[in-house]
C-alpha cells in the first residue's frame, strides 16, 4: 500500500482513505480504510490523475456544494485534526449530510445558498482553504464572493468547474479558458487539469490568493 497524501493511499490500484468510520455511500470498508471511488468524487479523480494537495490535516476548510457528503466524508478523513464548514442548499442531500455530521465531529453542516455568503458570515470564520463543487452558471462568481468573506490572506482554493453548467452551447475548452482568465486575475494558479476519463467536461483549478 502506497501513501499518496495524508491519510490517502493506493491499494492494488484502488484509492482509499484511512478511516475509523463505516461506509457512507456504499463504498467498501476494510481494515481501517474506505474505498474512494473516482467516478463518485472529482477530488478522488484528481488525485488518481496525479494531482495532489499537501494537506497538513489541521486546516479550516469551507466546502461549497457538499451535497450528500460523498467527497466530504473522505476529505474529513484527511482533515482529521481540523474541521470543515460544509455548505449545501438542497434539503434532500442535506439530510444525508446531517447523518455524516452527526458521526464526524470535524464537520459543521450549513443549510445555506452558497451564492449568498453574507447569510452565514456570522457562523463561518476565516478559512485556510475553500473547496467548491457547484454545477451552476455563476459558479466562479460564487467562489469570488466566498473568497472575499472567508479566505485568509495567502489561502488556497480548489474549484471543480463543470463546463456544461456554465455554457452548454460553447466548447468546453473555451469555457475553461474564460474561467482560468478570471481566476488568474485574483489568484496564483498552482495546478489545473481535466478529470477525464472519470468526469467529462470538467476542469479542476487549484490556486492561491495573492
Amino acid at each position: 500500500m502506497k501513501m499518496v497524501v495524508r491519510n490517502v493511499y493506493l491499494s492494488d490500484g484502488m484509492l482509499v482513505t484511512k478511516s475509523r468510520y463505516g461506509s457512507h455511500y456504499g463504498e467498501k470498508v476494510f481494515d481501517g480504510f474506505r474505498e474512494w471511488i473516482p467516478w463518485r468524487s472529482k477530488l478522488a479523480a484528481m488525485i488518481l490523475k496525479g494531482y495532489t494537495i499537501d494537506f497538513r490535516g489541521e486546516e479550516i476548510i469551507l466546502y461549497l456544494g457538499a451535497a450528500s457528503g460523498t467527497t466530504l466524508s473522505h476529505l474529513a478523513d484527511i482533515i482529521d485534526e481540523g474541521f470543515i464548514y460544509a455548505v449545501e442548499y438542497s434539503a434532500k442531500p442535506f439530510e444525508k449530510l446531517l447523518e455524516l455530521a452527526r458521526e464526524r465531529t470535524n464537520i459543521i453542516p450549513l443549510l445555506f445558498d452558497a451564492s449568498k455568503p453574507w447569510k452565514y458570515s456570522g457562523i463561518v470564520e476565516k478559512v485556510d482553504f475553500i473547496y467548491q463543487d457547484i454545477a451552476q452558471k455563476n459558479q466562479v462568481d460564487i467562489l469570488e464572493r466566498n473568497t472575499e468573506f472567508f479566505l485568509k490572506e495567502g489561502g488556497e482554493i480548489l474549484i471543480m468547474v463543470k463546463a456544461r453548467s456554465i455554457d452548454s452551447t460553447a466548447e468546453p475548452e473555451e469555457v475553461f479558458d474564460n474561467v482560468l482568465k478570471r481566476i488568474e486575475s485574483r489568484f496564483e494558479i498552482l495546478k489545473h487539469g481535466n478529470l477525464e476519463p472519470y468526469h467529462k467536461d470538467h476542469l479542476f483549478v487549484h490556486a492561491k490568493l495573492f
